[in-house]
């Protein structure tokens, strides 16, 4: 029993149930913390030995089998062993059993609670460059993707029909928009998590000469946090982690909407690469587009992520709970549903094509240019709220006789208003309303040649 009991257990009269020890474990999931705990680990034992609480030879001793179990679990060699309930007393028993007496001074001055709360944020630091990457990956799909159909027009959605003509490539860099806010965020997020609570101890730090600036900067955070109180119980930023994954989920499932819809043989917009549909088990005529589905789906587990954080958050005592153990398993669920997520619209975007020729043949119908025929009669000094109005009674007549606004005789365009000229029918048809917007980031083809380029100049530089 010594040689596996753990270090909290003198203090009680008998060894954990054996059904506590697997509701209690965490090893199963946050073993995958075990670089930032042996990195953590190496920083609080340099600031041990410069404030003599270990001897050099201590200090080498405790490094290079720190560095040898970090070797042993990249490789699969190292057996996690769930009496020890979690990650950080997994390492130190392993240490403990390697050099002895060395190993037991390295929990000097420190506790889980601190251990695991600066485990976090080394952890997250990296997934969300990872994340980051990831993105930027994506969007880059998109401006590719984009750039091939600058001049082609589709139509413009809202309300789910059709409203004004849009380039294509205009409409693929929408998403390179919302992932630039999905990649801003978690900018923010890192920079609100690059603190170091190592040196908090339980609740109240300790009276030992701990260095925490010194373990802060050999740990690259940008400053320690002030109140040790709160350092231990902090998870503010996994909230916000998980809320910006959310965001990231939701704009991923707008993306697979529509590419879903655009695929269906009503629409007929484009075509997903084989690699990336299945089959019907009955119907062998289907190609399914199951991964944007599946794109789709996850979006809701990783809100229930969410939902689960700020629900463990919910009036909990000052100072550590051990319902914070759970943060790890919805925190981790997220990040890894959204790198898959992102990784998987990349490839998608990267093998599927527009039907353009489809698209164009089908253009005109649903009145894209009507917007444009009333701006046409403000230049002409008709209130906008008039011109609208007679647009809107012309596209009623020209529904009943089942024509387009481009087939409309100048005759009976002056039966509407006066001042309508020959000129009218540069301003209609898709293809010339697309070409006139000149708002700033519009969606003509000229400004999508002009957005495909800053994006490329932006994604290159890594703005």
């Amino acid at each position: 029993m010594a040689e596996t009991q753990k270090s909290w257990e003198h203090r009680l009269g008998k060894a954990t149930d054996s059904g506590a020890v697997d509701f209690v474990e965490s090893l199963s999931f946050d073993k995958r913390l075990y670089k930032y705990d042996i990195v953590g680990s190496i920083a609080h034992a340099e600031m041990l030995c410069e404030k003599k609480l270990l001897t050099k030879d201590e200090l080498k001793q405790i490094k290079d089998a720190l560095i040898e179990i970090s070797r042993q679990i990249a490789e699969g060699k190292f057996k996690f062993d769930k009496t020890y309930e979690d990650i950080h007393m997994a390492i130190e028993a392993a240490l403990i059993a390697k050099i002895g007496d060395a190993g037991k001074k390295l929990h000097t001055g420190r506790s889980r609670n601190d251990q695991v709360a600066t485990d976090m944020r080394l952890w997250m630091r990296d997934e969300i460059e990872l994340i980051q990457a990831k993105i930027a990956l994506l969007q880059k799909a998109f401006v590719k993707l984009a750039e091939k159909y600058v001049n082609d027009i589709m139509p413009g959605y809202t309300h789910l029909q059709r409203a004004q003509p849009i380039s294509i490539a205009a409409y693929l860099l929408s998403f390179v928009e919302q992932l630039n806010r999905d990649n801003l965020r978690l900018k923010n997020c890192r920079l609100l998590l690059n603190l170091s609570p190592l040196g908090s101890g339980a609740i109240a730090g300790s009276s030992l000469p701990l260095d925490r600036k010194q373990v802060c900067g050999l740990l690259g955070f940008s400053d320690i946090t002030y109140n040790t109180i709160d350092s231990v119980s902090d998870r503010d930023f996994c909230a916000e982690f998980v809320f910006d994954c959310c965001l990231i989920a939701a704009h991923l499932s707008k993306f697979a909407e529509d590419w879903i819809i655009f695929s269906t043989t009503e629409f007929d917009f484009i075509r997903i690469d084989d690699a990336f549909c299945t089959s019907s088990s009955m119907m062998p005529q289907k190609r399914n587009p199951d991964m944007l589905e599946l794109i789709r789906g996850k979006a809701g587990a990783v809100y229930g992520s969410l939902m689960a954080i700020l629900t463990i958050l919910k009036a909990q005592p000052s100072g550590y709970n051990r319902d914070l153990q759970e943060d790890k398993v919805h925190t981790f669920k997220a990040s890894d549903t959204i790198e898959a997520c992102v990784d998987m619209a990349c490839a998608i975007v990267e093998n599927t094509a527009f039907k353009t020729e489809k698209i164009s043949a089908g253009l005109d119908k649903g009145f894209l240019d009507a917007t444009a025929l009333a701006e046409y009669l403000v230049k002409k000094g008709v209130a906008f709220r008039t011109a609208h109005g007679i647009v809107g009674t012309l596209v009623a007549q020209c529904e009943k006789d089942g024509k387009g606004l481009a087939q409309i005789s100048i005759e009976q365009f002056k039966k509407y208003s006066n001042v309508i000229g020959e000129d009218v029918y540069l301003c209609l048809g898709s293809k010339n309303v697309a070409a006139s917007y000149a708002t700033a980031a519009a969606a003509s083809p000229a400004q999508g040649i002009e957005q495909v380029n800053y994006w490329k100049k932006q994604l290159a530089t890594g703005e």
